[in-house]
């Protein structure tokens, strides 16, 4: 494998001890870091003691009215000089030393413009999430391409920034994340990449903890916000649907409940399943929705309340 620089972005708000823990960490990756940019929301208190240990790490102060997915990562790439920028979310916690080793291993086919891990279930994961993470995170790597939207349809697009590589020169190619995004700035940069002709890989070796138990009415927020991604941005979803997908993981993990001996969980599965389904309903639609009404559906209610200054 040949060597190359990297840099890694993580915004931050609020951070807990697995911020702690994603630092030390990647401070003792057996694979050289050049460069950790943290972009930190702006909320009182901050642990400038964790992110002091050492001079490899850079932090940016934000206030929470200039945050947004896309934008702040690009503002962040924008420092960086690196062939490879990984982007990570606070709360993912790398399993081991070797994972920006593994993560940048498939970069060395020049085609390759994008790589993501495997995201493992904490500890306190839940039952129905932990299977979740098993459906969409499996233990088999895989190389996407264009060709594959025929045969994995938006699967193709899949790609996450709670733990994801980006080769510099693809990126800048690609136009950065899009400016303005409510979700998915991840999907729509791997998406452009494999438009452009590049692939994006999903690298099962490269791994991190990290998963959410969400209540019913943040997965309808989450949906929401999903589906008023894909409607804002049709170059890449027009004519793929992400239903079909959501029914698949349905169906997988009823038979994975049952299979368990786990049937009354069936009841929490279709419940929340419901709420997906509402939350990506209203997304779909939210032209047609008044304002409370969708600040109320969103994750991301700023994302609304700014339009307005743009």
């Amino acid at each position: 494998m040949r060597y190359r620089t990297v840099d890694i972005i993580i915004p931050i708000y609020r951070p807990d001890i697995k911020f702690d823990i994603l630092i030390s960490k990647l401070l003792r990756q057996n694979y050289p870091i050049q460069k950790i940019i943290v972009v930190n929301t702006k909320s009182g208190s901050f642990p400038y003691e964790t992110v002091g240990l050492s001079k490899k790490i850079s932090v940016i102060e934000i206030s929470k009215e200039e945050f947004d997915h896309g934008a702040t990562r690009n503002m962040a790439v924008q420092m960086s000089d690196a062939e490879i920028v990984v982007c990570m979310t606070q709360d993912a916690v790398p399993q081991n030393y070797q994972l920006i080793e593994y993560l940048v291993a498939p970069f060395d086919d020049e085609k390759v413009g994008c790589t993501y891990a495997r995201q493992l279930p904490a500890e306190e994961c839940d039952t129905i999430e932990r299977y979740t993470r098993q459906f969409n995170y499996p233990a088999k790597s895989c190389i996407k391409d264009m060709q594959s939207v025929k045969e994995m349809g938006i699967k193709a697009y899949f790609c996450s920034n709670v733990c994801a590589a980006y080769r510099r020169t693809y990126y800048d190619e690609a136009g950065g994340f899009i400016k303005k995004a409510i979700f998915n700035e991840d999907m729509i940069m791997a998406a452009h990449m494999l438009q452009l002709g590049y692939k994006c890989a999903y690298v099962s070796e490269a791994e991190v903890i990290h998963s959410h138990n969400y209540t019913c009415t943040q997965q309808l927020k989450r949906n929401f916000d999903i589906a008023v991604s894909q409607l804002e941005n049709p170059e890449v979803f027009k004519g793929i649907k992400s239903e079909n997908e959501g029914i698949r993981l349905v169906r997988s993990t009823a038979v994975y409940l049952v299979r368990e001996k786990k049937p009354w969980l069936l009841v929490q599965l279709v419940v929340k399943s419901g709420f997906k389904y509402l939350g990506f309903l209203l997304g779909k639609n939210y032209k047609k929705l008044p304002l409370k009404l969708i600040l109320l559906c969103s994750l991301n209610p700023k994302y609304w309340t700014n339009m307005d200054k743009e």
